[in-house]
């Protein structure tokens, strides 16, 4: 029998749960206090998943990034991979949120989109930067 111990992340309580296991195998699921706690402890020893949030470098933008986001949790063992292929991203504005940025982000189902607008700058003829 293996057990694990963890804080739930569902809900602000934060209850302290409890997990037993048998080969692999979720038996048991004590300390929660609603049913959203078992669900987090099976998800969380059997296929950890999170939201990936980062910033992508915007050219031509009234700000030097964009925030952005997966689209759905991923599998944290592909969040290292996810980050790798966020770093080399470099877009052009305008961007709008919600905007997808990447398509299927390493494998996973799940797309990185943009969670802020960035404007595009324009250039004047003393070369002075406004932003439209």
């Amino acid at each position: 029998m293996e057990y694990k111990e963890l804080i739930c992340i569902r809900c602000p309580i934060g209850c302290m749960l409890n997990v037993e296991l048998e080969n692999g195998e979720v038996k048991k699921v004590k300390g929660n206090s609603c049913p959203r706690g078992e669900q987090y402890a099976l998800k969380e020893v059997t296929n950890p998943t999170r939201i990936v949030t980062s910033t992508v470098k915007v050219t031509n933008g009234n700000h030097p990034v964009v925030s952005v986001k997966t689209s759905s949790d991923i599998p944290k063992d592909k969040i290292k991979d996810c980050i790798a292929v966020i770093k080399d991203i470099k877009i052009a504005a305008p961007v709008n949120i919600g905007e997808v940025i990447v398509k299927n982000a390493v494998g996973t189902d799940s797309n990185i989109i943009a969670t802020k607008n960035i404007e595009a700058s324009r250039k004047i003829a003393d070369s002075t930067e406004v932003f439209a």
